[in-house]
């Protein structure tokens, strides 16, 4: 399962609306990059591919490939805004270090 906050609930609705995609789904992924070796990904999509897990938490549907499911499991997803702006934060249990930007990770 993955986890959404209210603030990053919040966030995503916001996006959705911001951007007339009311219908979207947030696609979340781990990708090769980054300080520690595994980054993260994180887009809204209007297409799923069959197969994939998918979530619903606080009236978002959440996507992702199996590959990053695995390194996903258990994630749950914050939004906060500090003096830098606002964003995403990333609170992975299976993550073994992270990259001060909190975007990169590796287990």
């Amino acid at each position: 399962m993955i986890h959404l906050s209210e603030a990053a609930a919040g966030e995503i609705k916001r996006l959705q609306s911001s951007r007339n995609q009311p219908n979207t789904c947030l696609c979340l992924g781990v990708k090769a990059g980054g300080c520690s070796g595994l980054l993260y990904t994180i887009k809204l999509e209007s297409v799923q591919t069959e197969g994939d897990p998918v979530f619903h938490h606080k009236n978002i549907t959440i996507i992702t490939d199996q590959k990053s499911y695995e390194y996903l499991e258990g994630l749950k997803l914050d939004y906060s805004e500090d003096l830098m702006g606002g964003g995403f934060r990333f609170r992975n249990p299976k993550a073994t270090t992270t990259c001060s930007c909190g975007q990169s990770f590796s287990t």
